[in-house]
Parts: structure tokens; C-alpha cells; sequence
């Protein structure tokens, strides 16, 4: 699948569509989609969820997706790439790497990434702001949309760090913020993220690992790449149509066996039980319609 790219730090989109006309397509930058209006289906990496009125995605570079659209829906398109964030979002360098750590992050949490409720009629205005300053082409309209962008990035990486290990903030260092990202690029490989492996791999002494990880987290290594696969298995169970030995595969388990066994442990009940369950009709926030 050849990747889209984008020509400038930034650009801006947005239009009403009847059909989504590109089929399952993968960028190589950041790209915010915001839903003007109309209803419909985003697929993400195996994923379904209901879009509406309101609800704003972050496909993060190497993400697939594509929309199926119910009702006539006006797209707001938003890209822009890590050098962007690197130059224009702050000029602190450890700033910078956090940034660009949460912004990674979303990309194992797909769906409508507005968790913070009074942030959801002020990203409204600013997208409303930009068209204006887009639409009317007035004295410093290019700076002053540049400015709003930034803000927009900025509110998007607080609501995914909410989601975040709750010892992670603003003063966290860069080492583990690697290896957070390093957990998370490798969490289909459990042979990467074995202590020794990530001893080595972050030159740091086997002994230390785990006192160091917990201290800068507040969860044990061991627990903390366990509830990650465990969330990322229940977004397959809760939005996907993939069986459940196929989701043992992909997670590395040794057998469905093996993932009935660790899913009970983490949920109280095996895989099927908690599909059959929590089958409902959900929006993109993950919250029953109706």
C-alpha cells in the first residue's frame, strides 16, 4: 500500500462527501479528522467505529483507515508531520519529545480521542476559526491559522495523555517515554519486551529495570505491558469481526487456550463471554446509542 504524503509543514482540508472516494489508505504523517457534520463508519487497523456530529480522529503515520459514510458528511482535514511539531508546537526540546510520545501513543487507542468534555466545544470554535481564516484570506491569516493549529495540537495531546500511565506528565524524562513507545511499537513481539532485551536495548541494568519503570509510572513492568495487550485485545473483541483464535495469533499467545486463560485473569471472564456481552450498537466514543 503506497503511503500518502503531504508537500507543506501543514495543510488543511474540508469538504462534504457522499462517499469516502479513497479506498484503505496509510499516510506517512499526522493527520486530524474532524466531523463537521453527518453519520457514518471509520475503520482503523481492523476497527469499526460510529462517527458523528463532534467526533475527532488522530491517524497517526503508518495507520490504515478508511470512512463508509451513512448520512452526507463534511470532512475537516488537518496534516501535518513531526517536524512541524519539532519546529512550531513548543521550542523546548523535552517538550518536544512529549508531544510527539503522546501523539505516537494514540495510535493503540483508536476512536474518537475527545475525552475531556469541556475540550469538545473549544476544538468546535478553533476548527470553526481556522475555516474562517481560510475562507476570507485576511491581513496575517496564514500565521494566525498556524497559531490555532498549534493550539489544536495541543489540546489533542492532552486528552490522549489522560489515557496515559498515571505518573506520566510534563516533567517526565526521556528515557522512559522511549521506552514506553518501544513497548508499544514491539507489544506484538513479546520477545522484544522481555527485561533482558529491554535492559540492553536501553543500556540499563537488568536489577534497576524495575524499580525504575515503577517508580516512573507507577506499575511494574510486567503489568504494564500485560493491561496494555489486555486493552488492545478487548478493542479486537469490542470492534472487530476477527475470531477469537485469530486474536490469540496476532497478540503471540500460544494457543486461543492461552489467551481465554489471561483474559479471565484480567477481566473475570474468557474472550466470548465479554464480546457477547458488551455487543451493543456503540458510538465513537465507545458509549451506547440510544
Amino acid at each position: 500500500m503506497k503511503g500518502a504524503t503531504i508537500h507543506q509543514p501543514w495543510e488543511i482540508e474540508w469538504r462534504e462527501m457522499l462517499r469516502f472516494s479513497k479506498p484503505a489508505r496509510r499516510n506517512n504523517f499526522f493527520e486530524l479528522i474532524y466531523i463537521i457534520d453527518g453519520t457514518g463508519i471509520q475503520t482503523v487497523n481492523k476497527n469499526r467505529f460510529n462517527y458523528r456530529k463532534g467526533n475527532l480522529f488522530l491517524l497517526t503515520p503508518q495507520d490504515v483507515y478508511s470512512f463508509s459514510i451513512d448520512a452526507p458528511t463534511t470532512f475537516f482535514f488537518l496534516r501535518f508531520d513531526e517536524l512541524y511539531v519539532k519546529n512550531n508546537i513548543h521550542k523546548d526540546k523535552e517538550a518536544v519529545r512529549q508531544v510527539k510520545y503522546i501523539l505516537q501513543n494514540a495510535s493503540h487507542r483508536p476512536g474518537c480521542i475527545l475525552k475531556n468534555k469541556v475540550d469538545k466545544p473549544l476544538i468546535a470554535s478553533l476548527i470553526s476559526s481556522i475555516l474562517n481564516e481560510q475562507t476570507n484570506q485576511q491581513l496575517y491569516y496564514h500565521r494566525i491559522s498556524e497559531q490555532i493549529i498549534n493550539t489544536i495540537i495541543t489540546i489533542v495531546a492532552r486528552n490522549i495523555a489522560l489515557k496515559l500511565p498515571k505518573n506520566i506528565n510534563e516533567a517526565t524524562g526521556e528515557l522512559i517515554l522511549d521506552m514506553l513507545n518501544y513497548i508499544q511499537q514491539n507489544i506484538f513481539e513479546p520477545r522484544h519486551l522481555k527485561a533482558v532485551k529491554l535492559s540492553r536495548h536501553f543500556n540499563i541494568s537488568l536489577n534497576y529495570l524495575g524499580r525504575y519503570f515503577k517508580k516512573q509510572t507507577g506499575e511494574t513492568l510486567q503489568h504494564y505491558i500485560t493491561n496494555y495487550k489486555m486493552r488492545l485485545v478487548e478493542v479486537r473483541l469490542l470492534r472487530s469481526d476477527m475470531r477469537i483464535n485469530e486474536i490469540a495469533y496476532e497478540f503471540n499467545f500460544t494457543d486461543e487456550s492461552h489467551l481465554n486463560r489471561a483474559f479471565k485473569k484480567y477481566k473475570g471472564m474468557n474472550p466470548s463471554k465479554f464480546r457477547k456481552i458488551n455487543t451493543v450498537e456503540l458510538n465513537s466514543e465507545g458509549k451506547p446509542i440510544g
